[in-house]
């Protein structure tokens, strides 16, 4: 179960940024909102954690420590939308004790990654290095694998970092899933569906469910009771989903206990994109993956240019073991494969943030927004360019990881 104080803390709204956090005035550069027009030589106000002005002639406040973009790129901090930044301890995940992201089992729900979170993992100043600020981190495994998490990647405690709990909730379709269904897609779906209608009978008789007389359903109390916000539309499910008939299965489940979806992976998502744009269903992808196997016989690297093309919003994800690091390399080559380079950027900054719910606090350089903002040498999606300042909440974060520590060592010894 999740820690209470945790979720009462988030759900309070009171993970947010310091008030005795900067006053910071990011003045000259190329400032790019995502929610608005790019601003030449403009001007982003930050105070006590939050956005207060951007524009192209915005007045400095008094005393403001002032940083000088003239030359450099201004955008939101990037948003990985299925990571396992700080949920797997290390570089690797071959070690099983490295990784905190699975819960033995087939049904899940009720499993949260919010305590998994470790804010000293090696790995979240190496996302932070590529422009991350924010993340979704992801549960694995099963059918329903539990509870995905947004957090920021700057704190001590993870009380001071989560953002929202739950984000969305995890549900596996294909190879992975057929276990859960005797061996077969088609019993997953249909111990899904199961899953879903007792959940709905637990709500409407929980005190018969706990005196046992109602007939038996299909999970704990803890986890039907999990999976009712999610029937409710309160929160996202996430369906990773590759090839085209997991995905208009994730759709037919969506439709029949209107659900809140967005499918996550989604090789072959170009085959039904007008059916997804129409269902208003998002896509996250990994737009280097176009190698087939057996949950996708027909990826391709224009995937995500052809879902923009169809209307459907696209998320932009790496794969595993990559900690965030080149999560903007992904979005350029979604560019150099036919997608726009505005929509790249939305698809790692303002969309992830509006698919799980966070969009009025993240993902935009707005007044009011939560102050997660990088400065860039240049270009955020072309490869020469890297983070000169990054902030989170706020506050400047130093640029460095134990990579750069360690080479820093051997070169000046």
């Amino acid at each position: 179960m999740i820690r209470a104080s945790i979720v009462a803390v988030v759900l309070a709204g009171l993970a947010t940024p310091r008030a005795d956090a900067q006053t910071i005035a990011i003045t000259g550069g190329t400032v790019l909102p995502v929610s608005g027009p790019r601003i030449e030589r403009g001007t982003v106000v930050i105070k006590d954690g939050y956005i207060v002005a951007v524009g192209a002639d915005v007045p400095i406040p008094a005393g403001a420590q002032q940083v000088d973009a003239t030359g450099k790129w201004v955008t939101p901090g990037l948003i990985h939308p299925s990571s396992d930044l700080g949920v797997m301890q290390f570089e690797t995940g071959a070690v099983p004790q490295t990784r905190d992201n699975v819960r033995q089992g087939d049904v899940n729900p009720s499993f949260s990654l919010v305590e998994a979170i470790e804010p000293g993992a090696i790995t979240i100043p190496v996302g932070r290095l590529g422009g991350l600020t924010s993340a979704i981190v992801v549960p694995k495994g099963g059918l329903i694998s539990g509870q995905a998490v947004a957090y920021d990647l700057y704190g001590e405690r993870v009380e001071d970092m989560v953002t929202r709990v739950p984000a969305a909730m995890v549900i596996r379709l294909g190879i992975a899933s057929k276990t859960a269904g005797g061996g077969s897609r088609a019993g997953a779906l249909q111990r899904l569906r199961r899953l879903f209608r007792d959940a709905r009978e637990y709500e409407r008789r929980p005190e018969d469910f706990r005196k046992a007389q109602i007939q038996p359903l299909s999970a704990s109390e803890d986890d039907l009771a999990a999976l009712l916000p999610v029937l409710r539309g309160e929160v996202p499910v996430l369906f990773v989903a590759q090839r085209q008939s997991d995905i208009e299965s994730a759709l037919r489940l969506t439709r029949e206990f209107n659900l809140k979806a967005i499918i996550s992976g989604g090789a072959e998502a170009w085959k039904v994109a007008p059916r997804l744009a129409a269902a208003r269903v998002p896509v996250s992808l990994e737009p280097l993956s176009d190698i087939p196997t057996f949950d996708a016989l027909e990826p391709r690297l224009d995937n995500a240019a052809l879902l923009r093309k169809a209307g459907v919003t696209v998320l932009i994800a790496q794969g595993d073991n990559t900690f965030g690091s080149d999560l903007r390399f992904a979005a350029g080559n979604a560019v150099a494969h036919g997608m726009s380079w505005d929509d790249a950027l939305a698809a790692i900054t303002l969309w992830p943030a509006e698919a799980f719910g966070i969009a009025d606090r993240y993902g935009s350089l707005q007044p009011g927004r939560v102050a997660n903002v990088v400065v860039w040498s240049g270009d955020p999606l072309d490869y020469s360019s890297a983070p000169a300042q990054l902030y989170i909440r706020g506050r400047q974060v130093p640029l460095v990881s134990r990579q750069t520590e360690l080479l820093s060592r051997y070169i000046n010894p």
